[in-house]
């Protein structure tokens, strides 16, 4: 079934924007192993929060991605900006909706 994956990451102190640019590395690579969209979001109140979301159609394919040698070298490499554990969540999308725009008008 497809899904979304939540990564939350929490950067260590003075990081955040290194973590958020470290982030910009890895998270495109989702699309090699077969995710159909991905995102990083930045908790504006606490900017050392960031929230990495990919969804893929198969749980197989976040898999690969996230045990593969490209991942596994990005975490090591990186591992001194984040705090640990990090907990990934498997969402199944029940639901989904989005306002599609033409010449920056609504489309109905």
């Amino acid at each position: 079934m497809a899904g979304l994956v939540h990564i939350p990451w929490y950067a260590t102190v003075w990081r955040g924007d290194r973590m958020e640019e470290a982030l910009g590395q890895i998270a495109p690579l989702a699309l090699r192993f077969g995710a159909t969209e991905y995102a990083v979001h930045r908790n504006r109140d606490d900017p050392y929060s960031l929230l990495q979301i990919a969804a893929f159609d198969s749980k197989l394919d976040w898999e690969r991605y996230w045990l593969g040698a490209d991942f596994v070298a990005w975490r090591a490499e990186y591992s001194s900006f984040y705090q640990v554990p990090v907990l990934y969540y498997w969402h199944d999308r029940v639901l989904y909706g989005r306002l599609e725009l033409q010449n920056g008008e609504a489309v109905a």
